[in-house]
C-alpha cells in the first residue's frame, strides 16, 4: 500500500476543518507522499435520523481502515469544555481492534484544537486527544519555537499543537499566525514521516 498522511478531524463550525486544510498544505509541500484529510459524522441520538454514508459537503468520513492503513496521523478537534468533541472521541472508541493489531505503534502524529475562548481548554484538549494516541504507541510531537509563528501569536497556538481562538462571531477564519503554526505542523509531521519510513 502507497503511504500517507492521514488529517482526521471533526468540526462543527468549520474551524477545525479549516486547520486541516493548512496541516495538509503543509505536509504536503514537505515530501511527495499523499494527504487524505477525513473527517467523522456526527453522533446521532435515539430522536435523529442516520445520516447518509457520504458527507454533503467536506471531507470523507473516515474508517477504520483509512486510520490503521496510515503512515501518520494529524488529529484535530474543537474544545468542548476542555475534551474531545463527542464524534470524534466515538470515532477513537471504535479502534480497539487497531490497538490489538498494533498497526498505529511507532508512527508519528501531532494533534490541534480550537475553542470559542482565548482559555477555553485547548491545551487541555491537546493533551485528551494525545491520550489515545499514546496507548496506540504513536510517537508523539508538538510544535517547535522554532516556527517564529509561536513567538508572534496572540491568538492561537502551542508547544503542544497548533490552536485557533474561534471568536464568538463564529468566524472560522484563522489568523495569519495561526495558520502558519498548522502549515508548520504539517511539515514537521511530514519530515518525521518521512525520516521513520527511511528507517524502516
Amino acid at each position: 500500500m502507497t503511504p500517507y498522511i492521514l488529517v482526521l478531524y471533526y468540526s462543527r463550525h468549520g474551524s477545525v476543518a479549516e486547520m486541516a486544510k493548512h496541516i495538509a498544505r503543509g505536509a504536503k509541500q514537505q515530501i511527495s507522499l499523499d494527504v487524505m484529510i477525513r473527517q467523522v459524522p456526527e453522533i446521532a441520538d435515539i430522536t435523529q435520523a442516520a445520516q447518509d454514508p457520504i458527507p454533503a459537503d467536506g471531507a470523507p468520513y473516515c474508517s477504520l481502515d483509512d486510520l490503521a492503513n496510515c503512515s501518520a496521523l494529524a488529529l484535530g478537534s474543537p474544545s468542548y469544555f476542555g475534551g474531545i468533541a463527542s464524534p470524534l472521541k466515538y470515532f477513537l472508541d471504535q479502534t480497539s481492534m487497531i490497538w490489538m493489531s498494533g498497526q498505529l505503534a511507532n508512527k508519528p502524529a501531532s494533534v490541534f484544537t480550537s475553542a470559542s475562548t482565548m482559555h477555553g481548554g485547548q491545551e487541555m484538549c491537546l493533551q485528551a486527544l494525545m491520550t489515545p494516541l499514546f496507548h496506540h504507541g504513536m510517537i508523539i510531537h508538538g510544535l517547535s519555537y522554532k516556527s517564529p509563528a509561536l513567538h508572534k501569536t496572540a491568538s492561537g497556538g502551542t508547544p503542544y499543537g497548533a490552536s485557533h481562538f474561534a471568536s464568538s462571531t463564529g468566524s472560522s477564519a484563522l489568523s495569519e499566525e495561526e495558520s502558519k503554526l498548522c502549515h508548520d505542523q504539517g511539515e514537521r509531521l511530514a519530515k518525521l514521516c518521512k525520516a521513520l519510513l527511511n528507517e524502516s
